[in-house]
């Protein structure tokens, strides 16, 4: 009879460390792919940031792509702005940050939240601040992470240009071991540098193109943004059905505040002039100078009636008080007003058409107001009646 043949203990061990190995070689295949598809969808992302052309176009890619194809609860950005330079040229050029209430501005370096640079050797330069990862609490990070709720653990890396820090790309998980202070921080790093290019670039952009837009002078818009801007309202009001309104404004008398004051005296004029009407403007309306003592003010979304109340205050509050000069000298300034409004008919003309009528009826108008004395507000309408 035959006896059955034990199992060898050897062969049932190198089963299970192959069995092990499957397991293991599986499991590492499967991280491998995943770590493709990450770093494949990553690099579709520093290509879509690169190649984004203006400030709202960078900044809603950021937070519309990076929290998904990382997996993210929350994204923020703090950029730096110190005289809130950032702010005001970006709402010149159109940008409603109430679309992006994940980007919040601070004014000092200490506001970031980062260690201040570690003393080093004479003639070394200062170490960059690192990543700070770790817990989230909400005293400390809540503020950076405005409207999102049920956040575990956080990442707050510096952005950095030239060693110089301009902000901070924060990043949140529901999941506590997400970001740990031992994590490695190579990956964050980069992005943050990607993204900090990104913004510089777009941002000196967009500053050279508000430049070009601006009066030097008393920075205000220039001709070439009104006439632009006039186009694209006219457009804007037709597809919503609203009213758009012009002002022409001449300053009266200029050149005898040229020859008594001297040109210092006229462009300190000028400067507050464009300061006083801007004062009596929703941010909606837009002012431009259209060259020496003439601006001419858009008003959005008003009619002949409301245009000309809005006239005849900044009409007042240049006359009512006396304009301080070089020199402590001081001067009376009056300004000359017309105003015009979108015809009935102006629908079923061309755009670039309808733009040209309306700032002509209102330097029409303003003829008017000048020829009836100056220091006058004379509306197209009443003109023609």
């Amino acid at each position: 009879m035959n006896q059955a043949i034990p199992p060898d203990p050897r062969i049932a061990s190198l089963e299970a460390e192959n069995q092990a190995l499957r397991a293991r070689m599986a499991f590492l295949l499967e991280q491998a792919e995943r770590n493709h598809d990450i770093m494949c969808r990553h690099q579709a992302f520093d290509l879509e940031i690169v190649s984004a052309s203006t400030f709202p176009e960078l900044i809603g890619t950021i937070f519309r792509t990076l929290p998904v194809i990382s997996d993210l609860d929350g994204v923020t950005l703090s950029l730096l702005d110190e005289d809130d330079d950032i702010v005001l040229v970006m709402e010149k050029l159109g940008v409603d940050f109430s679309a992006f209430p994940q980007l919040l501005f601070v004014h000092a370096v200490a506001e970031l939240g980062f260690a201040a640079p570690k003393p080093v050797a004479e003639g070394e330069a200062a170490l960059p601040p690192m990543p700070l990862l770790g817990v989230f609490d909400a005293a400390v990070h809540g503020p950076r992470f405005p409207q999102i709720d049920a956040l575990r653990s956080v990442a707050l890396v510096p952005l950095l240009r030239n060693k110089r820090l301009i902000g901070s790309l924060n990043l949140a998980s529901s999941d506590v071991t997400r970001f740990t202070p031992v994590l490695g921080t190579d990956f964050v790093k980069h992005m943050a540098s990607i993204i900090a290019i990104c913004l510089e670039n777009v941002i000196s952009n967009e500053m050279l193109k508000y430049i070009g837009l601006t009066d030097s002078l008393t920075g205000v818009y220039n001709r070439r943004y009104i006439d632009r801007r006039l186009l694209e309202e006219i457009a804007r009001a037709r597809r919503q059905n609203y009213c758009i309104s012009c002002m022409y404004i001449d300053i009266d008398h200029f050149k005898l505040v040229n020859d008594t004051h001297g040109h210092q005296g006229g462009d300190e004029v000028l400067r507050e002039v464009a300061t006083r009407i801007r004062t009596e403007l929703r941010r909606s309306d837009a002012l431009g100078r259209f060259g020496g003592e003439e601006f001419v003010v858009l008003l959005i979304d008003a009619d002949l009636d409301s245009a000309t109340f809005v006239a005849e205050r900044i009409r007042a509050s240049i006359a009512g008080t006396m304009f301080d000069l070089p020199g402590s000298a001081q001067a009376w300034v009056s300004v000359s007003i017309g105003v015009a409004s979108l015809e009935a008919d102006a629908a079923l003309l061309p755009i670039e058409t309808v733009a040209q009528q309306l700032v002509a009826h209102a330097d029409q108008a303003l003829y008017q107001a000048k020829a009836d004395g100056r220091n006058k507000v004379v509306s197209w309408k009443a003109q023609r009646d």
